[in-house]
């Protein structure tokens, strides 16, 4: 009997091996045929071959490690920006540099003008450097993966976001530039302004206009058989315009509008752009729970982990922009809250993303994580908007 079992098991293994075997054959004919055909070639022939796969070959390693690899990638990096420390609000003139005359020593007629120029700076806005340095990380730190050529090609024809390979970074990418996208639109709107009129300040025009562009298009113009400019060239027009209007603040050449009214403005469009997400969020949790295997539930998380990471940047900036209607409605508490709630969802990052069922315990469903946190987020900014309005 057990000589029996012992030949059953024998003859299986001989099978599956040879099956093995066969796949192998199959999998590997083409690139054994390639090579017989490539080795009876001339070298000139040979010679172009090998020029277009080592290109091919470089142009994927950079490729793949520009989307592995997260340049700048910091959630707390506006740790590093201190404008909790921040007195006078943007567009203020700030106190002189150095001490002032006492009463025994006036300047003198010649240098009392010099002085007084030296001394006129006022306060940049910390939201509109949080909003540059968020475009900047995007694509001067990293290539901007969405516009990439080899991303459009896709794998073998599907769409990199409709596989689960290489497509973090970029879904990532585009949630930061929802979050600045909307906040240079309410910077022209309603906060920034040139100094003495009611105009739209041109710098901040140009910024929101820029970073309008589609972010999946390789290449625009509008004459077809013209010159064309990559995409991420326009955003980073937009960072240099986001410099040229704080440069104006700092010079005293602009206006921060800084009331209560457009606070209030400000954060209700950014609670009606995370309610947008949560719902994108909820719909794909409840109608597509395939655990490990719904290849877009990666796309749908990052997306919203970067819409987050960018919102949570601009909202420590406008803690400081807007510090005085903090103190002056007592919203200390609640903001410090909603920042907190911030660094909470930022610290949600799973090697691999998962759409199973709520309580699935292999499978689970970080889509629910971040729907929560992100509603969480909202929920707070709405209770502000409230008190606010009051």
């Amino acid at each position: 009997m057990t000589d029996r079992v012992t030949a059953f098991f024998q003859r299986l293994g001989r099978a599956i091996g040879r099956g093995i075997g066969i796949f192998a054959a199959w999998l590997f004919w083409p690139l054994r045929a390639a090579t017989g055909w490539y080795g009876e070639r001339h070298w000139l022939i040979k010679g172009p071959i090998i020029v277009v796969l080592v290109c091919l070959l470089s142009l994927y390693g950079y490729f793949f490690w520009q989307t592995q690899v997260w340049t700048g990638f910091n959630p707390n990096f506006v740790d590093a920006y201190r404008w909790s420390e921040r007195t006078v609000p943007p567009g203020q003139e700030l106190p002189a540099a150095g001490a002032a005359p006492t009463a025994g020593t006036p300047a003198t007629t010649a240098q009392a003008p010099a002085v007084a120029a030296a001394a006129r700076q006022c306060q940049p806005s910390a939201i509109v450097e949080a909003a540059a340095d968020l475009t900047d990380m995007n694509v001067n730190q990293n290539a901007w993966i969405s516009s990439m050529v080899l991303y459009k090609i896709g794998l073998f024809g599907i769409d990199w976001d409709h596989t689960p390979f290489l497509d973090n970074k970029a879904s990532f990418q585009r949630g930061v530039n929802q979050a600045v996208r909307r906040t240079s639109s309410e910077l022209v709107d309603t906060l920034g302004r040139v100094r003495g009129t009611s105009g739209i300040n041109s710098n901040l025009q140009d910024a929101r206009g820029n970073l309008q562009f589609d972010e999946y298009s390789w290449y625009f113009g509008l004459d077809p058989f013209g010159f064309k400019t990559p995409t991420p060239s326009y955003y980073r027009t937009a960072i240099q315009k986001l410099k040229g209007f704080n440069a104006d603040l700092s010079s005293c050449n602009a206006t921060f509008d800084g009331r209560a009214d457009n606070f209030v403005q400000f954060i209700d469009r950014i609670a009606n752009d995370l309610g947008g997400t949560a719902a994108i969020l909820r719909d794909r949790s409840e109608n597509h729970a395939a655990g490990w295997f719904d290849t877009r539930a990666d796309d749908r998380f990052w997306f919203a982990y970067g819409q987050l990471y960018g919102y949570y940047a601009v909202l420590s900036g406008a803690g400081a922009d807007f510090s005085q209607v903090i103190r002056e409605r007592n919203l200390s508490q609640i903001w410090n809250e909603t920042l907190s709630r911030f660094r909470a969802a930022l610290r949600v990052r799973p090697t691999v993303v998962s759409n199973g069922a709520e309580d699935g315990f292999i499978m689970p469903s970080h889509l629910a994580v971040m729907g929560f946190h992100t509603l969480m987020v909202r929920s707070n900014l709405v209770e502000m908007r409230a008190v606010l309005e009051r």
